[in-house]
């Protein structure tokens, strides 16, 4: 198994101790971000729509995973495989630093930034498979819990070709008990908390191609199954504060895009040359 792994073992998780609590953002004079999209981030626990990139600019990149997916699938993988994809490919770690996303993210996080993951969610038409209820923070060997995920709309995400839903609020009840999923449900992931409607009202992530959305660790999301006949492409890029300790050598997959690293936790991976 990968160091890398995306699913920690609960042990593991369970041993560091870690602190999930939801620390909301003390930030009077965001330079990017409004002051009103921070309190939606503080209290509802996600901020959407945000505009990235151009139609030119998505369509390059959509033109590039579309090749990407093509040859990860002819070398045995699948349109949901490709991840940590920053550590291998110039052109996810160019999306993962891009000033712009960072700099909506440096309004949440802080003065110093670490990104450290990027993993493309891609619902193929008619895809069966769903992604449950699940918090980020419980895949994650982070703590404190100051993290966050950007979801980068690489095709257009509506209810059609099942966008990601979130239950607005949730990060507040802190983390909680999951069950790992069953092989019926035809989860992509494998946890799944039960009735999380309790905890919030479901908001839907209609997102354009080239717009984002941003989550806190703590927020409850996932997605129904694509049943349309239209691709439903996202790329997730995870971020942190640079006081934030990884475990499991996790912190190996860090690049500093903000600030700097004072403790020196983190590795600054450099861009890799590889295309594809």
């Amino acid at each position: 198994m990968s160091k890398f792994s995306i699913t920690p073992d609960a042990q593991s998780l369970q041993a560091m101790g870690r602190d999930l609590n939801f620390y909301p953002v003390e930030n009077n004079a965001p330079k990017t971000l409004t002051s009103q999209q921070i309190d939606h981030y503080n209290t509802q626990g996600f901020i959407a729509p945000l505009d990235v990139y151009s139609p030119s600019e998505i369509q390059s990149i959509r033109k590039y995973f579309d090749e990407l997916l093509e040859k990860v699938v002819a070398e045995g993988g699948n349109s949901y495989s490709i991840s940590s994809a920053h550590l291998k490919y110039g052109p996810v770690y160019d999306i993962l630093t891009d000033r712009r996303i960072v700099d909506y993210v440096s309004d949440l996080l802080g003065q110093d930034v670490i990104a450290w993951g990027s993993h493309f969610f891609c619902k193929m038409p008619h895809d069966g498979k769903m992604v449950a209820w699940h918090q980020d923070a419980s895949y994650w060997p982070l703590s404190p819990s100051k993290a966050a995920t950007v979801w980068l709309a690489v095709d257009d995400a509506d209810h059609e070709n099942a966008c990601m839903k979130f239950i607005a609020g949730s990060h507040h009840f802190g983390h909680m008990t999951y069950r790992e999923s069953d092989s019926a449900e035809h989860n992509v992931l494998n946890q799944s908390i039960d009735n999380a409607e309790q905890y919030g009202q479901v908001v839907y992530d209609v997102l354009k191609a080239g717009q984002v959305s941003i989550h806190s660790d703590l927020l409850l999301h996932g997605s129904e199954a694509n049943l349309s006949p239209r691709r439903r492409c996202g790329l997730t890029l995870r971020f942190c504060a640079a006081s934030v300790r990884a475990g499991m050598q996790w912190n190996e997959k860090g690049i500093h895009v903000r600030g700097s690293d004072p403790s020196q936790h983190w590795s600054n991976n450099a861009r890799p040359d590889r295309v594809f």
